[in-house]
């Protein structure tokens, strides 16, 4: 009987996030997904309170930490990856990699372009890049990269056993769908990649990258997963019997009144560089371009 993975459910309050790890029980090889760096609106400050929690779970559990996984470019909130990186490799005998898919650069090309950002300081910062259906290991363990675009087009899942940690292709069943408006997002795709999703044995669990509950309010008791089942049966813009042009239509109409994330542009500038932060300005400061509106003729 093939090993069950072990999995820490880890919410991150300020942005609504999930993130996980998952480790085999018997090598205690195990991965990261989706980590976040905190990030202080009001005075423009990172800090690792967060990432210092995910580092404490690893070094209880005793576990070598191979991989740090992203499901996708986020735009609402920073990764933490390159941070847990640096530390991680001060304990082992070789640091993680830091993985993505790969169509991760027409993102960060297309990102790149808006923000100013050199080539250098992205080309080639991820360690390495998925395939569609890439198979690797966890120790003992067998996982699989599985491409699931809509919300962004270099979306995956990471496939591990009977669970699937599906990032922002489909979020609690009182929740529904992520939106489909970014660049290179999608409404027909993600539909095609829940399908995907909840064409899988009824018992598979589908964890989600975030908890968003209906009302903005932040939830009591967050919820990291449900099953194939619970999804098919009851999530409220995917359910079974939804077809796929009333679910576009319906997305549509909804991402046009959705503001930007609050986070966007901190996010997208330090997560297209995989975690690292600007390089130091001549004066000694880093810096992030955030685009100015302005609101009637100004002059």
């Amino acid at each position: 009987m093939a090993n069950r993975p072990i999995v820490h459910d880890i919410f991150e309050p300020r942005t609504s996030t999930w993130q996980y790890i998952v480790a085999d029980p018997v090598t205690k090889a195990a991965i990261i997904i989706d980590s976040v760096l905190d990030y202080d609106s009001a005075t423009n400050t990172v800090f690792t309170e967060n990432a210092e929690v995910l580092l404490s779970l690893v070094q209880e559990n005793d576990y070598k930490v191979e991989k740090l996984l992203e499901t996708h470019m986020h735009a609402d909130h920073l990764t933490a990856s390159r941070y847990l990186q640096v530390q991680l490799q001060k304990s082992q005998a070789s640091p993680p990699q830091i993985c993505i898919g790969k169509r991760v650069s027409q993102v960060q090309e297309q990102f790149a372009m808006r923000y100013g950002i050199s080539k250098q300081e992205y080309v080639n910062a991820f360690d390495h890049t998925f395939d569609d259906d890439d198979a690797f290991q966890i120790g003992q363990l067998e996982a699989k990269a599985i491409h699931l675009p809509g919300h962004t087009p270099d979306h995956l899942g990471y496939m591990i056993g009977s669970n699937v940690f599906c990032g922002d292709s489909l979020f609690n069943v009182d929740v529904g769908s992520a939106r489909c408006d970014f660049p290179g997002g999608n409404a027909s795709d993600l539909f095609n990649s829940v399908r995907r999703l909840l064409s899988l044995p009824d018992h598979y669990r589908i964890w989600t990258g975030h908890d968003y509950p209906p009302g903005g309010d932040v939830r009591k008791d967050p919820l990291p997963y449900y099953t194939v089942a619970d999804q098919r049966k009851a999530n409220k813009h995917l359910k079974d019997g939804v077809q796929e042009q009333e679910f576009v239509q319906w997305r549509r109409d909804r991402d046009v009144t959705l503001a930007e994330p609050r986070l966007m542009h901190q996010a997208l500038q330090v997560n297209v560089r995989a975690g690292r932060l600007p390089q130091l300005s001549p004066s000694g400061d880093r810096l992030l371009h955030i685009p100015l509106k302005v609101r009637g003729e100004m002059w």
